[in-house]
């Protein structure tokens, strides 16, 4: 898991919350995400599969792809299809991924890397593995989080921002057990780099075996856990997490995290993704790519991508299948 490493003895440390000032967040559910596959069939895990909306928003959906070692002509992407409505923020650790969208944002992202595509009003895109990966194979592995927009920036311009893995903040917890790559939003009075319409924090953790990771969190956003790698604990009473399964807590001012002492050995840390963010606190409705505030903007969005007003597939393309011509 290669997502940009770090000495944490050299950085910034995170200060403990104080048990006096910031009550620590309750673990509310653990859930495991089932397996499903996406696009043109790369294996993801649903992570937000049988939680609350309350406990996720301002978030709507989240895959973890992959963790998959490809056989060379194996590795998939997606075809060109529509968004409007919200965010998709992807977020690679391992492998390669090009992006392509009818606005002109584009490009490839790698180990470390995300790129943050505000769907907004709405546009065409296209994800898929670059030709080498294609003839090749190799491992590939990352995150696709969607983040709801409010009422007010549905309709706003789409706009795509390519953030590099070197651009993340580095942080070390407070004992050096863990290194946090804060990618947006704030974390003990440190900024990330990703720009949002609705505030939040993304936090990728790397704990160390054995380690705990106490942090600060704003008590006015929701707190989620995804755990991408190893095992451990979560909360005050230590509840059990493992790969592939996700913590919603409840309301307070401080996170605890712990990685196992013992890991499996291809796995030798405990990896999580720390997600929260100031609920928007309003009506949701999701169908297939729109994430809309109500049904007849859900059907507008449909009459307005069928009649091509969502954008048009650039002449200068990637292939979406393995072997079409460039044209």
């Amino acid at each position: 898991m290669p997502a940009i490493t770090a000495n944490t003895l050299t950085l910034p440390r995170v200060v403990v919350a104080d048990p006096a000032a910031a009550v620590q967040r309750p673990v509310r559910s653990v859930t495991t995400a089932p397996s499903d596959f996406e696009g043109e069939g790369f294996p993801v895990r649903r992570a937000f599969a049988g939680v609350s909306f309350a406990d996720l928003d301002p978030f709507i959906h989240m895959d973890q792809m992959g963790e998959v070692e490809y056989a060379p002509g194996e590795p998939k992407g997606t075809p060109w299809h529509p968004h409007r409505g919200f965010e998709t923020v992807t977020y690679i650790i391992d492998g390669i991924f090009d992006h392509q969208d009818s606005n002109g944002g584009g490009g490839t992202i790698t180990d470390g890397d995300t790129q943050w595509m505000t769907a907004g009003s709405g546009l065409l895109h296209i994800e898929k593995p670059p030709e080498h990966l294609v003839v090749s194979g190799g491992l590939f592995h990352g995150i696709q989080l969607w983040v709801n927009l409010p009422r007010e920036h549905k309709f706003h311009p789409p706009r795509y921002q390519d953030i590099r893995g070197g651009e993340a903040k580095l942080l070390a917890s407070a004992d050096g057990g863990a290194l946090l790559r804060v990618i947006a939003g704030e974390l003990d009075g440190h900024q990330g780099p990703g720009i949002t319409f609705t505030p939040i924090t993304m936090v990728h953790a790397t704990v160390s075996q054995g380690a705990t990771l106490d942090v600060p969190w704003n008590p006015g956003f929701n707190a989620l856990a995804y755990v991408l790698a190893g095992q451990g604990s979560v909360g005050a009473g230590h509840a059990p997490i493992r790969k592939g399964q996700l913590a919603a807590f409840g309301p307070g001012g401080a996170l605890t995290l712990a990685a196992n002492s013992r890991q499996p050995q291809a796995e030798p840390n405990l990896e999580v993704l720390l997600l929260g963010g100031q609920p928007i606190r309003e009506p949701v409705v999701h169908y297939g790519p729109f994430v809309m505030n109500t049904r007849a903007e859900i059907l507008q969005a449909m009459e307005d991508y069928q009649a091509g007003r969502l954008g048009v597939v650039p002449a200068e393309r990637m292939p979406h299948t393995h072997g079409e011509e460039r044209p």
